[in-house]
C-alpha cells in the first residue's frame, strides 16, 4: 500500500510466502559491468547493463530476486502474486526478478514500470515461484514508487496494465485490481482463496488515514476485526494484513515486513527481516548503510542467522498471541516509537533489537505456554517444525515438554 500525506509519499508491505522460506536482507553496491555481461537470474539469463544501481533487497533465500526493495535513487517497489486467465510459460522472469532488475536500472518510478514492461514482453513470466512447492507459479503485481509518483502495474502472462496513482492511498493484494484489466483476466476462484479483497479492503483504509510510519505498522500488524489470528480451516489466517498458515488449501505466512518513508531529501526503510511483524519490531535501514547480520539463512533452522533466531519467538507467541504478545509489546512499541522520531544507525538498531529479542524469547520460554490453536493448525505447525529440522514443541532450540 502507499499513502500520500502532506510531505510525501509512505509505502509499506508484508511478504507472504511459504512458512519455512527464510528471507534476509540483501544489501548491494552500485557497479559497473563489462560489456555483453549477461546476469543470471532465478530460472534464465538475460543480458547485463551497463551499471546498477546500489539496492536494498527483501530477498527470499533460494531465488535471485525480491519481494520488495529500494534503489539509491529513492526508488521502492513490492510485489504481489496474482492469479490470472494467463496460460502458463515453462520458464522466463519470476515477478521478483523483475522487481530486482527495475530497482537496478531505473532512476524515477516511471523508469521503473519502463524496465518491468521490457523484460516482460521480452522474456515473459514462468518458472517455480516456490522452493517447498515447485509446480507453484503466478503473475505477478506491483506497487511502485518514488518521492514524487507512485505507479500500479498489474500483468497476465506477457500482458499489462499500469494506473498512476491519483488519491489519497493505493493498495493491492494477490488480486488483479485496475478495473478493464481485471474484468477481462482476473481467475476468480484462486484469487477468492487468496481472499486478497479482504486484505485490501484494510489496507485501502488504513492507508487512506495514515499520516505517519506508525499507522502503517499497525496496519500490517493488523489480524483484522480481531486482536489475534482467526483461523478458516481451508486458508488459515490470510483475510488480515497479518498473515499466520495453517489453511488446507492455502498456507501461507508473512515472512517480511517493509515500511519506506520517501518523505523529505533522505529516505528511511523500517524493515523487520523477520516472519510476522505482529511479532516482530520493525528496524531503520539505508539504502547507503550495509549492515552485516549474519549468514545467509535457507529452510532449515538455523540460529546464527536473524530470520531463524526470530522464529524462536515468532513460534512461541503465535501459541497463544492474545496472552503472549502482551508480555513485550508495550516495550516494542516504546522503542519503535523512539525510533520512528529519531532514527539511530542500522547496525546500532539491529544490536538493540537483538538483545530485546533474547530477552522475550526467555520470559516468555520460561512460561511454557500451551497452544490454544486450532488442532488442525497445531498439525500444520508440528510438520512445519520437523521440514525445517525444529523440535516437536514449535520453538527452535527448545527442549521442553510438548503442549
Amino acid at each position: 500500500m502507499v499513502a500520500r500525506t502532506d510531505g510525501g509519499w509512505l509505502f509499506a508491505k508484508n511478504s507472504d510466502r511459504d512458512p519455512n522460506e527464510a528471507q534476509f536482507l540483501d544489501w548491494r553496491p552500485a557497479q559497473v559491468h563489462t560489456r555483453d555481461a549477461t546476469v543470471r537470474c532465478t530460472w534464465i539469463e538475460v543480458p547485463q547493463a551497463a551499471s546498477t544501481r546500489a539496492v536494498l533487497l527483501s530477498r527470499p533465500w533460494w531465488m535471485w530476486g525480491a519481494e520488495m526493495g529500494a534503489n539509491d535513487a529513492g526508488v521502492v517497489i513490492g510485489n504481489e502474486a496474482v492469479f490470472t486467465d494467463a496460460h502458463e510459460e515453462t520458464t522466463g522472469l519470476l515477478g521478483m526478478d523483475l522487481l530486482r532488475l527495475a530497482l537496478e536500472r531505473s532512476s524515477s518510478a516511471a523508469d521503473a514500470v519502463q524496465v518491468i514492461v521490457h523484460h516482460l514482453e521480452r522474456y515473459g513470466q514462468g518458472g517455480s515461484c516456490s522452493f517447498d512447492h515447485p509446480g507453484f507459479s503466478y503473475d505477478n503485481s506491483f506497487l511502485i514508487a518514488d518521492r514524487d509518483e507512485a505507479i500500479v502495474v498489474e500483468t497476465a502472462g506477457r500482458r499489462w496494465a499500469t494506473e498512476v496513482v491519483t488519491g489519497a492511498a493505493r493498495s493491492i493484494s494477490n488480486g488483479l485490481t485496475i478495473p478493464a484489466f481485471a474484468r477481462k483476466h482476473r481467475d476468480r476462484l484462486r484469487s477468492t482463496v487468496a481472499a486478497c479483497d479482504a486484505r485490501r479492503a484494510i489496507t485501502t483504509a488504513a492507508a487512506t488515514a495514515a499520516v505517519d510510519v506508525s499507522d502503517l505498522a499497525r496496519t500490517l500488524r493488523s489480524h483484522g476485526s480481531t486482536r489475534t489470528p482467526r483461523y478458516r480451516f481451508h486458508n488459515g489466517a490470510m483475510s488480515a494484513p497479518c498473515m499466520h498458515a495453517g489453511g488446507l488449501l492455502a498456507s501461507s505466512q508473512t515472512t517480511a515486513s517493509w515500511i519506506a518513508d520517501l518523505r523529505g531529501d533522505s529516505d528511511v526503510h523500517w524493515v523487520t527481516a523477520t516472519a510476522a511483524p505482529c511479532t516482530s519490531i520493525f528496524v531503520p535501514a539505508r539504502v547507503d548503510e550495509s549492515c552485516d547480520l549474519g549468514p545467509t539463512p535457507t529452510n532449515r533452522c538455523d540460529e546464527a542467522t536473524l530470520w531463524w533466531r526470530h522464529e524462536r519467538l515468532h513460534r512461541l507467541v503465535t501459541r497463544d498471541p492474545g496472552a503472549l504478545l502482551a508480555r513485550y509489546s508495550h516495550v516494542r512499541d516504546r522503542t519503535e516509537a523512539r525510533w520512528f522520531d529519531q532514527p539511530p544507525r542500522s547496525a546500532d538498531a539491529f544490536a538493540h533489537s537483538e538483545q530485546l529479542r533474547r530477552d522475550w524469547i526467555a520470559g516468555i520460554g520460561a512460561a511454557r505456554p500451551l497452544d490454544v490453536r486450532p488442532s488442525a493448525v497445531r498439525r500444520r505447525w508440528r510438520r512445519l517444525d520437523r521440514a525445517a529440522g525444529i523440535s516437536e514443541v514449535g520453538a527452535p532450540g527448545n527442549t521442553g515438554a510438548s503442549a
